[in-house]
């Protein structure tokens, strides 16, 4: 049988290093998912996009997944789950309602100097 200790300990050890590198790539990949939505950039880079974020925030879930194993319940672990969980179902409603994301922007009231 496989033994996941060794990795979990990993993560544990880590967890600054794992931490530091997760949470803004979760923001920026979800904002990039925005944005590529925003512009009206393929569907094919949306879901892209959308996948790596998906990568990032379950790696994130596997991360505060592993504190939980040995019973380190904290507000930390359970931001960081919040966090994951926001920025998936983000990207995964980003990419459904795309067509009335990018309808709300074109009727947003631009306004100018003077005018």
């Amino acid at each position: 049988m496989f033994d996941l200790e060794p990795l979990f300990a990993f993560s544990r050890h880590y967890c600054v290093a794992i931490c530091s590198f997760l949470v803004p790539a979760n923001l920026i990949t979800t904002g990039t998912t925005f944005f590529l939505v925003a512009t009206e950039q393929s569907l094919t880079k949306i879901r892209w996009s959308m996948g790596i974020a998906s990568i990032f925030a379950f790696t994130l879930f596997l991360h505060v997944s592993t504190w939980f194993i040995i019973g380190v319940i904290t507000p930390v672990t359970f931001v960081l789950f919040g966090l994951g969980t926001t920025c998936l179902i983000i990207n995964i409603l980003t990419v459904i309602y795309r067509q009335e994301i990018v309808q709300l922007i074109m009727e947003l009231p631009y306004k100018t100097k003077g005018g």
